[in-house]
């Protein structure tokens, strides 16, 4: 015997179905995109590193950038193909730059393999991107991790 099903109900069905509360995802808010923006700000200026600081939520939509005095306008780019390269692999950008050179990875369009890239982890789910530059890539990195502490993201090397 099959089911019978009013054309009521069934409309019930559906329209619930469509009203279902979903799940909602962690994520990055603007003040906690400004706190890891300061204390990266912070471990740069006492290093004497002048930093473009870029961050994005996990789909890619930028949330904060802050181009430092005397950091190269250049910069901006990088921070920006960094935080594209932490989005789509879900990796550091230094992780994707070697990678590459293993052959192991294909290239990303507007890919970028310097390190200083890494992704915000939140209670082991990724909630956005942020990326450092204009020292060298272990200092960008160095310096995007304070900013990561500074937030309680989980470290991701």
């Amino acid at each position: 015997m099959t089911p019978h099903f009013t054309r009521s109900a069934l409309l019930l069905a559906l329209f619930g179905l469509a009203f279902a509360p979903t799940q909602i995802e962690a994520q990055l808010t603007m003040a906690q995109a400004q706190t890891a923006v300061d204390a990266t700000e912070a471990e740069a200026r006492a290093n004497g590193w002048n930093l473009t600081i870029y961050v994005a939520d996990a789909e890619g939509v930028p949330l904060y950038l802050r181009r430092m005095d005397d950091a190269s306008p250049r910069t901006t780019d990088i921070v920006m193909r960094k935080v594209h390269v932490v989005i789509t692999t879900g990796g550091t950008s230094g992780a994707y730059g070697a990678a590459l050179a293993a052959g192991t990875m294909d290239s990303i369009p507007g890919g970028i393999h310097y390190e200083g890239g890494l992704p915000i982890m939140m209670n082991g789910e990724i909630v956005g991107a942020m990326a450092a530059s204009g020292a060298r890539g272990s200092e960008d990195a160095q310096a995007v991790r304070a900013g990561l502490a500074a937030i309680g993201a989980d470290a991701i090397r």
